[in-house]
């Protein structure tokens, strides 16, 4: 039964989310705290695995989840679910994509998916920034922690070198660094 729902579950993330992997982010955490498959600390912890290992994020994490709910064949199932209806509709539009590409209907589309992909991403950082920074909820205590300041001097440090076009790799390792030598010199 597990692996049925696994695998619908993704299909529908798949199926109904556009705009790559960080706009499923929203949807994989509702799904996957609705079924009990993880708490939100522990999706935190999946994303930053999925951005390390190689591959799409969504896949990553659809990997993930299904390997901790249902083992191999539950990783198997749910990657199979997040990659099915994006494998189809490719398939459609790569049939299609001459024949309507200069059409006003679909231009419309995109222009209005545009800024749903962007209220998606967005309401991913904030989930996700919400679970680090305020796993026990919101408080002033918060602002005084040791990682609040950690999470904002990286982020601060690696949106300049992004705007300054560094390497993404780069500023991934420098983050890395950063981050274990923040959490080892503050006992985080």
């Amino acid at each position: 039964m597990v692996l049925i729902k696994l695998f619908l579950a993704f299909l529908k993330i798949g199926t109904f989310t556009f705009g790559g992997g960080y706009a499923m982010i929203a949807m994989i955490q509702a799904e996957a705290e609705r079924q009990g498959w993880l708490t939100g600390e522990e999706l935190v912890d999946f994303v930053a695995l999925s951005e390390s290992t190689p591959g799409p994020l969504a896949v990553n994490m659809a990997t993930f989840v299904g390997m901790r709910t249902g083992g191999v064949l539950g990783a198997i199932i749910a990657t199979l679910g997040i990659v099915l209806s994006s494998f189809v509709i490719i398939l459609i539009i790569a049939k299609c994509f001459e024949r309507y590409q200069k059409s006003k209907a679909v231009g419309g589309i995109m222009s209005g998916l545009k800024p749903a992909v962007a209220g998606m991403i967005g309401a991913a950082f904030i989930s996700v920034a919400g679970t680090v920074l305020f796993p026990a909820g919101v408080s002033v205590s918060v602002f005084s922690s040791a990682g609040f300041w950690i999470f904002l001097g990286i982020f601060a440090v690696t949106t300049v070198l992004a705007f300054k076009k560094v390497h993404p790799i780069k500023i991934i390792l420098l983050s890395a660094v950063i981050g274990i030598g923040a959490g080892y010199g503050f006992g985080l």
